[in-house]
C-alpha cells in the first residue's frame, strides 16, 4: 500500500515537472481571424506548440500600430504581424524590438472598398473623402501613405481601427473608404452591398516586397533567445500544416465559426504559400528607401542597424 502511495506522489511530481516544462509566450496579435494572423492560434489549436513546449498567451489588437507598442512596453513578448515601416520607424528611435521572422509579402489580401450606391469609383475619387488604415504604424498606414503619395490624393487619412469597426462606419457613412482582409467582407462582397476600389498591391512600393513581420521585445529576445527559436520552429510548421494539411485548414474555420470553403477561399484566393514565408524580408533595399520617402524615418538605415533590427533564427 505504502509503495502504491509513493509511487503515486513520484508520478503527480513527474507530471507536475512535466507541465511547468513549457514556456508561456504572450503574443500580441493584430487582426483576429485574417488567415496570415492565425498561425499562431491555428498552430496552438492542433498542438504543434504543444509539440515544442509552448503555450501561446495571445490577446489581440485593432491593428500593428497597437502590436508594435504592446511589444516596445514589454506587456507582451511577441507581435505578429507589425507593419514593416512601422518597426523600421521604431527601432529607429530607439524602440527596443527586434524582428524575427517576415509575416506577409506582397498586399493582395488588403482591400479598400466603398459601399455599393457609393459615387467613388477610384482612390482618384477620394479627395475631401475618408480614407481608413488601421492604426499608426501599421501595415494599412504604410499602404494609405504610399497611396496619396502615388495617386497625389488630397483624401482625410484616418486611423479607424479594424475590419469591423470599418464596415460598420462604411454602411453608416460615416466613413467614406473603408479597409478590410479576408475573410471579413467576403460575405458583403458576394451580396453586392461593397464594391473593392483598390488592394494593397496597388500601391508600388510595397507589391512584391514584405509588408508585415513579426516582432520581438529586444530584452525578452536577449535573455530567451532559445525560447523565441522554438516559436519560429513551431510557426513554420503550423504554416506548412495550414497548406498541406486539412486538419489546420479546419481548425482556422472552426474558430471563426465560417464552411470550409470560405476558409478555403480566403487561402488559396489571397494567400499563396510564398506570401507568407517567414524566411526572408523581401526588397530590403527599396523598403529602407521607401521608409524615408513616406516619413516612417529621417534616412536610410545602415547595413549595420538592419542586420540588429532583424534577426531571424536559422531553420
Amino acid at each position: 500500500m505504502r509503495t502504491r502511495i509513493l509511487n503515486g506522489l513520484l508520478a503527480l511530481g513527474l507530471s507536475a515537472t512535466a507541465a511547468s516544462a513549457d514556456d508561456t509566450l504572450k503574443l500580441a496579435v493584430g487582426q483576429r481571424g485574417n488567415w496570415d494572423t492565425s498561425v499562431s492560434e491555428v498552430g496552438q489549436r492542433v498542438g504543434i506548440f504543444k509539440k515544442h513546449g509552448l503555450v501561446l498567451d495571445i490577446v489581440y489588437t485593432q491593428g500593428s500600430g497597437e502590436t508594435q507598442q504592446a511589444v516596445i512596453s514589454g506587456s507582451v513578448n511577441l507581435g505578429i504581424a507589425g507593419g514593416i515601416m512601422g518597426a523600421l520607424s521604431a527601432y529607429s528611435k530607439g524602440a527596443p524590438l527586434r524582428i524575427i521572422s517576415a509575416e506577409t509579402t506582397g498586399a493582395k489580401d488588403l482591400y479598400w472598398y466603398v459601399r455599393a450606391d457609393s459615387p467613388i469609383k477610384s482612390l482618384k475619387d477620394t479627395d475631401g473623402k475618408i480614407l481608413a488604415y488601421s492604426t499608426n504604424g501599421s501595415s494599412t498606414h504604410g499602404i494609405v501613405s504610399a497611396f496619396m503619395k502615388q495617386y497625389d490624393l488630397k483624401a482625410n487619412a484616418t486611423a479607424v481601427g479594424g475590419p469591423a469597426v470599418n464596415l460598420t462606419g462604411v454602411m453608416s457613412g460615416q466613413i467614406d473608404v473603408g479597409w478590410a482582409a479576408p475573410p471579413f467582407g467576403l460575405d458583403q462582397l458576394d451580396k453586392n452591398e461593397i464594391r473593392i476600389i483598390a488592394s494593397g498591391n496597388d500601391a508600388d512600393v510595397f507589391k512584391g516586397q514584405t509588408v508585415r513581420v513579426n516582432l520581438v521585445n529586444a530584452d525578452y529576445y536577449k535573455s530567451n533567445k532559445e525560447v523565441v527559436v522554438r516559436y519560429m520552429n513551431a510557426y513554420r510548421e503550423t504554416i506548412d500544416c495550414m497548406y498541406k494539411d486539412e486538419r489546420c485548414l479546419k481548425a482556422y474555420a472552426a474558430w471563426l465559426n465560417i464552411p470550409l470553403t470560405k476558409a478555403k477561399r480566403t487561402r488559396d484566393d489571397f494567400f499563396p504559400p510564398e506570401a507568407v514565408d517567414p524566411d526572408r524580408v523581401i526588397g530590403l533595399d527599396t523598403i529602407v528607401k521607401d521608409a524615408v520617402d513616406l516619413k516612417f524615418t529621417p534616412q536610410p538605415l545602415t547595413k549595420d542597424q538592419l542586420a540588429d533590427l532583424i534577426q531571424i533564427p536559422p531553420r
